[in-house]
């Protein structure tokens, strides 16, 4: 594991009815509805 120093902080960004925002700033059921969601792929 790397140490503290090391590492960079990133921010995840979703999109939510048109608009992105960082999820950090999200409450807690918005946070828990987000890592709930399921990706799909549409057969083209």
């Amino acid at each position: 594991m790397l140490t503290n120093s090391k590492r960079t902080k990133c921010e995840v960004y979703s999109r939510v009815v048109g608009y992105l925002s960082p999820i950090q700033r999200w409450n807690k059921g918005k946070l828990a509805e987000f890592y709930q969601r399921k990706s799909y792929k549409l057969a083209k």
